[in-house]
């Protein structure tokens, strides 16, 4: 009943006995597994004497060594880095094998993370990643993500592959707490998957939700990284339900990284197949009813495929491998101390932009997300992509998202007089004008624009590659939207037609965190989405 849904079809490797099984398995566990030396295990703990178990991490920051050199938007992707899982999904005529093939896709990507125990750079907020895959079948996906949120996290994100008829919305919502010797990100927010030529206008949906990421043996022992409790894939059309258990290894029972759980009728309750195995290793699927088990999906010999993503020279200022590009550079060179340097520039340049939002009554809007309404359907995302995209050819899907921001190499991004300008002295009547707002590329002629006669931003001028800031009543505000509660702002063609919005007070997701320099992040949580 299940072919064509559950095997894998990567390289197997053979093993040839018992004990290449037994050294493959402890090197296994060695890559799960972070040995930290005295030096750095000293900073983590006079981190950790200052907290009680259960307090909330989101604003505790953690030193550069434990760091992945990615940002957390681009390690999203991971979650769609198996092709071969999630483009036959469509194309699968009986509704509860097409339902058991978007659970092997759901299961498919958390084999995928750095060796050891690595979290990814905190995004800033604003900070954006696209990229794009190009497939065997000669169809394409594309990916856009922004950081809609700073305190609380959010990392919200569409990807979109129009030939093969998938869309994917979602928002990652990480709240971390200490837990004594382990640290815990509980792993809000939901993906709402659709199969776009199947049920209704809006195509077939299913919600999917995450396991929550625990960090053990942060005071002795070890440090292993662990998934855990449960998380579900629903299909509300189909009446079914996957609840997927990711089992943490008891002090004298069980054992790490297993599964388990069950496919049920949400209506009856009624089992049809049951779910075991490791999610970094084999799963496999047993119909309830018959016994027979298959191979779901193998992770030991998957390989991932992974995005592609334009020229660094291409890329914007808050871009996220330009925005970090000097931290990473440092930390693949091991070298802790400049990425140390760096991280604290990009740090202190936020909170200098979430000072002056602030003073100057500023509220900050996301450029590609627009936050859900109440009531609307599928609301819990929080954020979902501004532009509509109903093409009625899939070609003409791909205009439309490739008009959303470049994303192939050479794309060309059009007109950029909507750009966020440089930062400069100004009055409110400079900036009427839409004529006035500048380009903010590399070739911007930058000698043209008036000398920067204020202190702190000359300051602020001294961190190099950080966006410039925008011009406001009182003086300057940072990159982001200036308007108010009603969405209109800067980077708003349509609404930005004679004149900007009078600012008002509102509330500000940038961070609020006045410490000086320092050797840890500003806003680290241990978390590892897909």
């Amino acid at each position: 009943m299940l072919n064509g849904v559950v095997g894998h079809t990567g390289r197997r490797l053979s093993l040839g006995s018992n004990k290449s099984s037994t050294s493959n398995e402890e090197v296994k566990q060695e890559e799960e597994e972070t040995i930290v030396d005295e030096g750095d295990k000293n900073v983590l703990l006079s981190i950790i004497s200052q907290l009680r178990p259960g307090a909330d991490l989101s604003r505790i920051t953690l030193p550069t060594f434990i760091l992945e050199p990615k940002s957390m938007l681009e390690r999203i992707t991971n979650f769609m880095q198996h092709p071969e899982t999630l483009l036959p999904m469509p194309q699968i005529e009986d509704p509860v094998e097409r339902f058991i093939s978007v659970v092997k896709f759901y299961l498919s990507g958390w084999h995928i993370k750095p060796v050891g125990v690595k979290k990814p750079l905190n995004p800033c907020l604003g900070e954006f990643f696209t990229c794009y895959w190009e497939f065997p079948n000669n169809t394409q996906a594309f990916y856009i993500s922004e950081q809609t949120s700073h305190h609380p996290p959010k990392s919200s994100y569409f990807y979109m592959s129009p030939e093969n008829h998938i869309r994917i919305d979602g928002t990652l919502k990480p709240r971390s707490k200490f837990l004594g010797n382990s640290a815990a990100s509980m792993m809000e927010g939901i993906a709402v998957l659709r199969l776009l030529n199947r049920g209704g206008p809006g195509g077939e949906k299913y919600l999917l939700t995450q396991p929550n990421m625990y960090v053990r043996g942060i005071l002795f022992g070890k440090m292993k990284y662990e998934l855990g409790d449960h998380s579900y894939v629903k299909a509300p059309e189909l009446d079914l339900t996957a609840d997927i258990e990711f089992k943490t290894k008891g002090y004298f029972t069980g054992c790490y990284d297993a599964i388990g759980g069950y496919i049920k009728r949400e209506s009856t309750g009624e089992v049809l197949y049951e779910l075991s195995g490791k999610w970094n290793e084999e799963m496999w699927i047993k119909n309830y009813v018959t016994g027979h088990k298959e191979l779901l999906f193998d992770a030991t010999h998957a390989r991932a495929t992974p995005p592609i993503v334009r020229p660094m020279k291409e890329q914007e200022e808050r871009e996220s491998r330009r925005l970090w590009k000097a931290v990473i550079t440092a930390l693949n060179r091991r070298d802790q101390q400049v990425a140390t340097d760096e991280k604290f520039k990009i740090e202190n340049r936020q909170r200098e932009e979430a000072r002056l939002r602030e003073a100057d009554g500023v509220e900050w809007k996301p450029r590609f997300f627009r936050a859900m309404d109440s009531g609307e359907e599928d609301e819990e995302l929080d954020f979902i992509i501004r532009c509509t995209i109903d093409g009625a050819t899939s070609k003409d899907q791909i205009k439309q998202i490739l008009a959303i921001q470049p994303i192939m190499p050479g794309s060309n991004p059009g007109s950029r007089k909507f750009d966020i300008p440089p930062h400069h002295p100004h009055h409110t009547s400079d900036v009427k004008n839409d004529e006035s707002l500048l380009d903010l590329s590399e070739d911007t002629n930058q000698q043209n624009a008036p000398p920067v006669t204020n202190d702190l931003l000359g300051e602020l001028d001294d961190i190099r590659g950080i966006p410039a800031l925008v011009p406001t009543t009182s003086g300057v505000a940072p990159a982001g939207r200036v308007g108010n509660a009603s969405g209109l702002g800067l980077d708003n063609l349509k609404d930005l037609e004679s004149s900007l919005p009078q600012p008002k007070p509102a509330g500000d997701s940038g961070p609020r965190n006045d410490n000086k320099h320092s050797l840890l992040d500003d806003d680290d949580t241990l978390v590892h989405p897909k």
